[in-house]
């Protein structure tokens, strides 16, 4: 379990969400390092300043519930990207000929690199307890954690978190989520339908069977977040205001498959088929930064469209709301088209070689816009939070 000043109701409280998004959870990754690094500065602390000393809650979906659950663990990005670049194309491996009719790529790699790095931490507690994997409910936790997937069985979203308070987190349940290996969740999030197989669960006397949490609307989870950290059926009560609570919000690269002259004929099963989940995937991504604008102060993120533009708040906007922020705001993101490399100064970027979920080709492109997003985040964003 987290600390309990993690758990407790205190005058400010700081969440953090990451998108899903494949192999692009590197870009995500570096504009992590960059918040990091600014935090660190700006807190005047040293080299053993962690995401998880700052952070009072982190969430994330797919490759972002990867990342949420490393750094709830107190692991610095440095150490999470050496894990990553070290990884990643073996993650991606080919399933065999025989089973690419249901899935892409083996889950093979995946799951035992996560119960690897994930027994790093086991505790003596678990070791006691003759663990040989940490739970869901581990001590070596140091904030609250969210993990969002889809339940294929039940046919809906499942947001797992390991507050102790919530009612499926009750040890006296036989189906109590802290006793889940953590490798498994974050597995379950990570099953990209037609890129790897579902992830069955044992939870009390029913099997269910998970796949992303990015086919559910939370591949963004910053509301999600924000809900289960205040809403009453989940127990924590945070005191909600743009004063009280910070949101941070980072995004794995927004993708729009534009397609001037499309006509109506090209419209069949087999394009639908293609489009279709990627149109969705992008249209609840945006969704739910755009909800998270309206309802928050937003200081930072690019414009959602040409007619939202940023929905960042100027000095004295909130006397036009109709409902004060419930809180502050911070999107941190990158756009993917030609267009939004070019304004990083990367406009020798290949498109194909950085918007696929699976682009393993495109690991140091994806880095190097990483990297040029990540200077958008700056001490400033954080006033107010810095106490």
């Amino acid at each position: 379990m987290p600390p309990d000043a993690k758990l407790l109701a205190t005058p400010t409280k700081r969440l953090l969400a990451i998108d899903g998004g494949g192999v692009r959870g590197l870009l995500a990754l570096e504009i992590l390092g960059c918040l990091e690094s600014v935090l660190r500065e700006s807190l005047g602390r040293d080299e053993t300043f962690r995401l998880a000393d700052y952070f009072d809650f982190i969430g994330g979906t797919s490759t972002g519930a990867i990342l949420a659950t490393c750094l709830a663990l107190g692991m610095p990005v440095a150490q999470i990207r050496e894990i990553a670049l070290a990884a990643v194309r073996d993650m991606f491996s080919k399933a065999g000929f025989e089973r690419r009719f249901w899935y892409k790529y083996d889950d093979a790699h995946i799951a035992s690199r996560l119960r690897d790095v994930f027994r790093g931490f086991l505790t003596d507690e678990d070791r006691r307890a003759g663990r040989t994997d940490i739970t869901l409910g581990t001590a070596a936790l140091r904030t609250l954690l969210l993990v969002v997937m889809r339940n294929a069985t039940t046919d809906s979203p499942w947001p797992v978190s390991n507050n102790p308070r919530a009612k499926f987190n009750n040890p006296a349940r036989a189906d109590c989520n802290l006793g889940i290996p953590l490798w498994q969740l974050v597995r379950a999030s990570t099953a990209a339908p037609t890129f790897f197989p579902p992830e069955e669960v044992q939870l009390g006397a029913e099997r269910f069977l998970f796949v992303d949490g990015g086919v559910t609307p939370y591949n963004n989870p910053a509301l999600l977040l924000f809900v289960m950290a205040s809403a009453l059926p989940y127990q924590l009560g945070w005191p909600a205001g743009a004063d009280r609570m910070l949101v941070v919000s980072v995004g794995t690269g927004r993708v729009r498959h534009a397609r001037p002259g499309l006509r109506a004929a090209e419209l069949n099963v087999l394009y639908n088929a293609a489009a279709i989940p990627n149109a969705l995937l992008s249209a609840t991504q945006v969704e739910q930064d755009l909800l998270c604008r309206a309802f928050g102060r937003c200081r930072k993120g690019d414009p959602i469209d040409l007619e939202a533009g940023t929905l960042i708040d100027l000095p004295g906007g909130e006397a036009t709301r109709a409902v004060p922020p419930l809180f502050t705001y911070l999107r941190y993101d990158a756009d993917l088209s030609e267009a939004g490399l070019t304004a990083l100064g990367l406009s020798q970027l290949q498109l194909d070689l950085v918007q696929k979920l699976d682009a393993v080709d495109g690991i140091e492109a994806l880095r190097s816009i990483g990297v040029a997003a990540g200077r958008q985040v700056e001490a400033s964003d954080f006033s107010g939070f810095l106490g």
